[in-house]
């Protein structure tokens, strides 16, 4: 997914982490960390709703409208006082909407691989959410995207592009799929990162030139 390794290192992707890592009081490695394996999942959840008409086209509708980037313009106003609770029910209305049941699975297991508390990684992903959407929105204009197969070549593209978005799809739908541990969530972040292995604390270190 260089799409979303291009994000997570760019500068806007270290405001997010170290934003939301004041949010939570989480060091900025074991949010990044998060963050890496949340991603991927919210943006194959987003896929799958994606893969119907209407899903797609309410996608669409969403990032034509109130997720059309702008809540990346400034970034630390956002952060700069702490997450205006508003944002904080716009994520929580997003995770309910692509998430749907499968919620407390992704948490219980994203908490179980970071070693960080429910409510914690409840909150990085209502934060992360209505961002990564204006993400997609940004990208949706910038690169004009105007129907379903846009949308969905778009979602692919930044999952990596042919086989490799198609494999970390296969991951991410067998996760949410079922009712295990999220232990197939160690490959998703590997794939999300550019095939980095090793421990999950340290997957975003290279960001941060540790």
């Amino acid at each position: 997914m260089s799409g979303l390794l291009d994000l997570l290192s760019s500068p806007m992707g270290k405001q997010l982490i170290s934003g939301v890592a004041n949010q939570t009081g989480h060091s900025t490695d074991q949010t990044g960390s998060v963050l890496s394996m949340a991603l991927p999942v919210l943006m194959g959840a987003m896929k799958k709703n994606a893969a119907s008409p209407e899903g797609a086209q309410g996608l669409m509708n969403a990032l034509s409208n109130k997720h059309d980037g702008s809540i990346l313009d400034n970034l630390g106003g956002l952060f700069g006082g702490g997450v205006d609770q508003s944002v904080m029910n716009d994520g929580a209305g997003i995770l309910g909407h692509v998430l749907g049941g499968k919620q407390t699975q992704v948490e219980n297991a994203l908490s179980a691989k970071s070693g960080m508390d429910t409510d914690a990684i409840a909150t990085i992903l209502k934060v992360a959410a209505p961002i990564l959407l204006g993400y997609l929105g940004k990208q949706t204009r910038q690169q004009n995207v105007t129907d379903s197969n846009g949308i969905d070549n778009l979602l692919g593209n930044l999952m990596g592009g042919g086989k490799t978005a198609q494999k970390q799809q296969s991951l991410i739908e067998s996760f949410l799929d079922s009712d295990g541990d999220g232990s197939v969530l160690d490959d998703v972040a590997s794939m999300a990162l550019g095939g980095k292995k090793g421990g999950i604390g340290g997957l975003l270190g290279g960001l941060f030139g540790r």
